[in-house]
């Protein structure tokens, strides 16, 4: 595990700091230089980052779920070692748990500080990554169950932050922010309801009863199509103010008597 002599760094390579990120991708930096990882030490460090509190046992258990205890146990040590042969080496160990050094920034602890601030009501504004923290999947092509179930939490944790965001923005009367928020929740998940709600309502707030009835139906048809579902009945209350006169005038319509063969 070293570091690529085919990147420059300024000044000395081991003054800059070292990076894991996750999120569509694996890959170690220390500066901007790309650190070489065989895949299966990959794991190692992948996991260890996401699971800074486990023991050497979880570990093993993790990373070899079809191995004997002993027999991953000691598949462990032989990966930490390797490890701990590099002067890139991103670990420490301390007791029987091993973690990511102090000095290591991993991009899934920013996302997930991002979507605390978001929470604690910190002004939207502020977080300025919020949109873009979190776009790519935590490890895509990699199938171990432990990424798996990292990976959908770090989908949910993004999504319930940006209708947050998009939330925030419309109470505060910042419709563009908001709308631009509820749709970068709704390309990462199409089908979830929540922010195409959060879309129809801040096209009402703005007054473009157009653009609001216009994003209800879109959501509606794809819904029919994909899983042969209506929106809830909560979507569709936000529209029946809306939509009463229309619907008014479809019923008299249908009960008014037909002029054809009428007597003069």
């Amino acid at each position: 595990m070293a570091a690529d002599p085919s990147v420059p760094t300024a000044g000395d390579p081991f003054e800059a700091g070292v990076s894991l990120h996750l999120l569509g991708g694996f890959r170690l930096l220390r500066g901007a230089a790309p650190i070489v990882v065989p895949r299966g030490l990959q794991r190692v460090i992948a996991l260890i980052g996401l699971r800074p509190g486990a023991t050497r046992s979880q570990l093993a258990g993790l990373l070899w779920p079809d191995a004997s205890e002993e027999r991953a146990l000691s598949s462990l040590r032989t990966a930490l070692w390797r490890l701990r042969q590099d002067p890139c080496c991103p670990m420490t160990a301390t007791g029987d748990t091993v973690r990511l050094a102090p000095t290591v920034r991993l991009d899934v602890d920013e996302l997930v500080g991002t979507a605390a601030r978001v929470r604690d009501g910190d002004d939207p504004r502020t977080a300025a990554g919020a949109l873009a923290a979190g776009r790519h999947d935590l490890l895509p092509g990699w199938y171990d169950d432990w990424v798996l179930l990292d990976r959908e939490r770090l989908r949910q944790l993004r999504l319930h932050m940006l209708e947050r965001v998009a939330g925030q923005h419309l109470v505060a009367g910042r419709h563009g922010e908001a709308l631009e928020a509820a749709l970068e929740a709704m390309a990462a998940e199409p089908l979830r309801e929540t922010p195409h709600r959060l879309v129809v309502r801040i096209h009402l707030a703005e007054g473009n009863a157009f653009e609001a009835v216009h994003a209800f139906y879109v959501y509606r048809d794809l819904l029919r199509r994909e899983l042969r579902l209506e929106p809830s009945p909560a979507m569709s209350a936000l529209l029946d103010d809306t939509l009463a006169p229309i619907r008014e005038a479809s019923r008299e319509a249908a009960v008014r008597p037909s002029p054809v063969g009428r007597r003069t």
